[in-house]
């Protein structure tokens, strides 16, 4: 029998480390639409997020304080004039995910921002939303974004979508020292103040990423969004000084020069999931038998349900989460803020590296709200996200094995991913390699004139943008020596995306075994809720 101390260590009520022992429960793992319930081999290292931060008492109140003591500037409202023209840029649907139970903080800012606005006199305002080369929002997701009465006061005229492809909406600033093409939104240049609204539902996001890339067009994002800058950055959820936190600061440092931007950022907590699914944020040690019964109900109805179906369910079940923290002013003092609160609330330290790591990835990306999650979009969540869920570290070793689990399927939203059927199944065929796709067949899928007008008048990615998503994934393809698909229902997606497959979980790791060696180490990364490791 092992001694208290050590099964103390082994699993603590406070800590997000589990080992794997004989006589742990099974994991509760998602797998696309669906669940899988595994075993995981004795010794596996299990990493928990941490419990949801508190939330302030009173959002509108933390609001009000927020601008009325903002970081490196005046205060809001002696910004304010009369007959000023003001333009409040506002985060698009890409975050939070999924979607936050609503009134959505966005809208809480923008009710206290509009008051104000109207008490100093200034009329002329304008709603941007920053979607980059993102789709358009749809106008059921603007107006649930900020509400009905603003919806309707500012809808369609004075609240839309960027578009980045607008030959009369964008305007070139001055370039950065570096050469560098810094394009913005027209209104917004032509603005006397600009109000940025944000959502920082990890730390890769806020800062001067906000402006520099939210309301830029295709020649300025082109500087950071290719694969030789990936490759010089080690990590993208940390600022650092890395290729990617310097072109994004350079660019971001010339808007802050030449344009008023007042920053309005806010943190919320992982509350991803409310009753009656909020048993899927614990430990599976902590499960009552009500949660146990919730779970096989839970997996059983989504299993007998055609995807779309259960795609539809999901989606519509929005998350619960809290704001814990509001901070406005200039950009990097504001910034530095929100980031001290983002890793109390989503970083766990770890105790070294992993031969083997495996990740669930859910229904859901940035890039898939009411869509599908994509072959590519797959990529880039394993490639690309979770395996940055790291404070420079990844916590995987140098040349082993990641396991995602995903069915892997064939399937395209035409509405909106377009160019990503043709990149997935013309280029990819021809080249995995990230600077040939680039430099043979980037600018072709970026100046497609049908790609364009689908971006501009549907709801329609732009048309590089799966390029973008492939040089996400640079990173993790170069660090990593196999990757493995478990669960995956065919064989040509996995062998497009130079991946193994295997039908279990239980299969998967041993060939992963049989690659790194039988002592290899395993961790699994309990996703979702989101979680970072800082691994020592």
């Amino acid at each position: 029998m092992r001694p208290l101390k050590t099964l103390q260590k082994l699993y603590d009520e406070e800590s997000q480390v589990v080992i794997t022992e004989k006589g742990s429960p099974p994991r509760a793992l998602f797998y696309g639409e669906g669940f899988l319930q595994e075993d995981l081999p004795v010794g596996t290292r299990v990493i928990f997020p941490r419990p949801p931060l508190e939330g302030v008492p009173n959002v509108k109140a933390a609001i009000r304080w927020a601008i009325n003591h903002p970081e490196g500037m005046d205060p809001l409202h002696a910004l304010l004039k009369p007959g000023m023209r003001l333009t409040c840029v506002i985060d698009d649907i890409s975050v939070p995910l999924p979607p936050m139970v609503t009134p959505d903080v966005r809208q809480s800012i923008l009710e206290v921002v509009l008051e104000l606005c109207a008490d100093s006199g200034v009329d002329d305002v304008h709603l941007v939303i920053a979607n980059a080369l993102h789709r358009r929002m749809t106008e059921g997701e603007m107006k649930r974004m900020v509400g009905e009465k603003i919806f309707d006061a500012y809808y369609p005229d004075r609240y839309y979508n960027h578009d980045a492809e607008d030959p009369d909406g964008i305007t070139e600033l001055e370039r950065t020292s570096h050469n560098e093409v810094v394009a913005v939104n027209r209104r917004v240049a032509e603005s006397d103040l600009i109000v940025y609204v944000n959502i920082n539902f990890v730390p890769m996001n806020g800062g001067h990423k906000s402006m520099g890339t939210g309301v830029t067009n295709y020649a300025s994002l082109r500087h950071h969004h290719n694969p030789k800058t990936i490759r010089e950055s080690d990590s993208y959820m940390e600022p650092k000084a890395s290729a990617l936190y310097t072109k994004n600061s350079r660019i971001g440092t010339v808007i802050d020069k030449s344009l008023k931007v007042f920053h309005i950022e806010t943190t919320l907590n992982n509350r991803m999931f409310g009753a009656p699914t909020d048993f899927l944020a614990k430990k599976e040690e902590d499960y009552t038998e009500a949660d146990r019964l919730k779970f096989q109900a839970l997996r059983f109805t989504l299993s007998k349900l055609p995807r779309a179906a259960a795609r539809k369910v999901l989606n519509a079940i929005p998350a619960p989460y809290d704001v814990t923290g509001v901070f406005a002013g200039a950009t990097e003092p504001t910034h530095a803020k929100t980031l001290e609160q983002s890793w109390k609330q989503y970083v766990v330290p770890v105790e070294g590296q992993s031969d083997i790591v495996i990740f669930p990835i859910p229904f859901v990306s940035p890039y898939s709200v009411n869509s599908i999650l994509n072959p590519l979009l797959v990529q880039v969540m394993g490639l690309g996200y979770f395996y940055n869920l790291n404070r420079g570290v990844p916590l995987v070793k140098k040349g082993g094995v990641l396991i995602l689990l995903h069915p892997a399927y064939d399937e395209f939203d035409p509405v909106q991913h377009p160019s990503y059927i043709e990149f997935f199944h013309r280029l990819l065929p021809e080249t995995r390699d990230s600077m040939k796709l680039e430099h043979k067949y980037e600018k072709e899928f970026a100046e497609n004139p049908s790609y364009v007008h689908l971006y501009r008048k549907g709801n329609a990615y732009h048309g590089v943008h799966p390029f973008y998503m492939w040089y996400w994934g640079e990173n993790g393809r170069q660090h990593v020596g196999k990757v493995i698909v478990a669960g995956a229902e065919n064989n040509h997606v996995p062998a497009l995306l130079g991946w193994d497959r295997t039908d279990t979980l239980s299969e998967a790791i041993e060939e992963a075994r049989g690659f790194m060696g039988r002592s290899a180490s395993i961790s699994l990364l309990r996703i979702a809720p989101t979680v970072m490791v800082d691994v020592k």
